[in-house]
């Protein structure tokens, strides 16, 4: 039992670590990056594929953890603690940015042709603006939740 309970910490550290990591370098780097070498049209395709990655490694991490969760005290009232209702609120964060948000950026984006040539008044690109606005807002609400979840985690007794 003491060794489900030691792996079961381990994958919750683990996963919430690699997505909230992942998180933090995406911002850091992948972003900045982009937009420092590339157009604003080169970028946005790059940042669309490296965000439904690391929503993909956050979905998987997710998992990973609530079932830790409740692998380690054998009981579904696990996913109650606050950590993991902090999990909870990360994934349905992510999922609305990767199924909602993001797929009408990408509609607006193959009418526009080109962002950076539409004008801002052009309501297709202040649409765009608006959800990449929104889509800013999801990833820094899961960033911020994450880290709580990391103390909060790091606080819970097995």
């Amino acid at each position: 039992m003491r060794r489900l309970k030691n792996a079961a910490r381990f994958i919750q550290a683990l996963a919430l670590g690699t997505w909230v990591g992942s998180i933090i370098y995406f911002i850091a780097v992948v972003t900045r990056g982009a937009f420092a070498v590339l157009t604003l049209d080169q970028a946005g395709p790059l940042i669309a594929f490296t965000l439904a990655g690391l929503h993909e490694v956050g979905i998987i991490a997710a998992v990973a953890y609530l079932i830790a969760s409740a692998a380690m005290v054998m009981s579904i009232k696990a996913l109650a603690r606050p950590a993991a209702l902090c999990v909870l609120v990360m994934l349905l964060l992510t999922l609305a940015s990767q199924r909602t948000v993001i797929p009408r950026m990408e509609t607006l984006r193959r009418e526009m042709i080109s962002v950076e040539s539409t004008p801002p008044s052009d309501p297709r690109r202040a649409e765009f603006d608006q959800l990449h606005g929104i889509s800013v807002d999801l990833e820094s609400g899961v960033l911020l939740i994450g880290l709580a979840a990391l103390f909060l985690n790091a606080r819970e007794k097995p």
